[in-house]
């Protein structure tokens, strides 16, 4: 996501697909479902950020690439095993392995893939993390199918040179990403008040990249990750509720086309809903339309619930296995909030929600989509210039503790 602000991921829900209810659900949950089976190597992964839109000032990114993860790949896996980290996401760049339409050069992705493989690491892969080829139109009939395409080709090299079965995320958040072009305005092309057509493109184009995947490997796992939030009216203003339930509503509207409960001729169907990702930070929980909810506070607004409600919430509505897809914090704050989440993903766990794993993202630092000189703070490792052009992987102590004490905290309930 980006450890976004708070207009931009309030207003990111924004749609115009009616709402029926915004409050979370706190009815317990059922303890007569399928037992715990672990879908990946480690509970706890973690992400690399691999991000490359073109930003709001027409700067293609390549977070691979500026966060040096592409020449540091085999150092970036054996650190991942060096904390008892065997699961991953990371991205594949459609633009550069399909710089001539129908033409696929893995070379930049060899590297990510071969890491992984030397430190056997099971990874995530996302292959659209909100770009594409610049060749290519979003809105063109031809896009859903070019991107199935791309994604079978891709499938099939990842494929053929893992030793440990992969997972695949067709497409990064869905409802963010349609929000950040046709709403927000921050991503390319840039398409305001088209935020609905995105949205149903992008569904379109990962229907068939799933279904081009299975066509060659029927037991792939997917994931569908996208931000859970949380929306309250003002305390004073009783007449924005409901436009509060519609923007929280809003959050489930991916989910729901994919599974076809919302526009059928989609051809969405619940068998493409495999793994629900929810994204989760500090931000995700605020006033209609963007007052942020604090996380940081002591005491908290009453109305600002814990993650395992939250988490709960979209269980009762999918009854899908899932993962927390990303979450983080940053400076100071990170080990406090991981140990937050640990808690609340013990909770989760022990409720008999199926929950697969907690992806700490990003787990190495990252530049600022928007400013490459501003760096968040928030991996388990820092980035330091050595000041000869090499980014220093330098573990943050307290959040590495912070970390053990999570994985020996979720062991219990069997998530190792």
């Amino acid at each position: 996501m980006n450890n976004r602000v708070p207009d931009q991921l309030a207003s990111f829900t924004e749609d115009s697909v009616t709402t029926v209810s915004g409050k979370p659900s706190t009815t317990p949950i059922s303890t007569s479902i399928t037992p715990y089976e672990p879908a990946f190597q480690s509970f706890w992964m973690g992400g690399f950020e691999s991000a490359c839109h073109i930003n709001s000032w027409g700067c293609r990114l390549d977070m691979i690439a500026l966060t040096q993860h592409d020449r540091c790949a085999n150092e970036d896996y054996g650190l991942l095993r060096s904390v008892d980290i065997l699961a991953a996401r990371d991205g594949v760049r459609w633009h550069l392995i399909e710089e001539m339409p129908g033409h696929y050069d893995f070379t930049s992705l060899q590297p990510l893939v071969d890491a992984a493989r030397r430190h056997r690491i099971q990874v995530i892969w996302n292959l659209c993390h909100y770009g594409w080829p610049d060749h290519l139109d979003l809105f063109s009939p031809e896009f859903p199918e070019r991107f199935a395409a791309f994604a079978r080709a891709t499938a099939r090299y990842i494929i053929d040179r893992s030793e440990i079965p992969p997972a695949f995320a067709p497409i990064n958040e869905i409802s963010f990403f349609a929000w950040a072009i046709g709403n927000g305005g921050f991503m390319f092309p840039y398409s305001r008040g088209r935020g609905d057509d995105v949205k149903r493109q992008l569904v379109r184009s990962a229907i068939l990249a799933i279904d081009a995947i299975r066509e060659i490997a029927p037991r792939i796992r997917f994931v569908q990750p996208d931000p859970i939030i949380r929306v309250v009216a003002p305390r004073d203003r009783p007449d924005l509720a409901e436009a509060a339930a519609h923007q929280h509503e809003a959050q489930f509207h991916a989910w729901d086309m994919l599974a076809g409960r919302i526009e059928p001729e989609l051809g969405g169907r619940a068998e493409y809903l495999d793994i629900i990702g929810v994204n989760y930070y500090h931000s995700n929980q605020f006033e209609h339309p963007d007052v942020r909810l604090r996380w940081e506070d002591s005491p908290r607004d009453e109305r600002f619930l814990p993650f395992s409600e939250l988490v709960a919430e979209v269980y009762q509505r999918y009854q899908r296995p899932m993962i927390v897809s990303e979450t983080s914090h940053f400076g100071i704050g990170r080990a406090a909030w991981l140990r937050e989440m640990a808690q609340e993903a013990r909770l989760i766990c022990e409720r008999g929600i199926p929950l697969l794993g907690v992806c700490l993202y990003p787990i190495i630092d990252r530049p600022d989509w928007e400013n490459f000189d501003h760096w968040h703070n928030s991996g388990l490792w820092d980035l330091i210039s050595d000041g000869e052009g090499c980014l220093k992987r330098t573990l943050n102590e307290e959040y590495a503790q912070e970390l053990r004490r999570s994985q020996a905290l979720l062991a219990v309930c069997g998530r190792i």
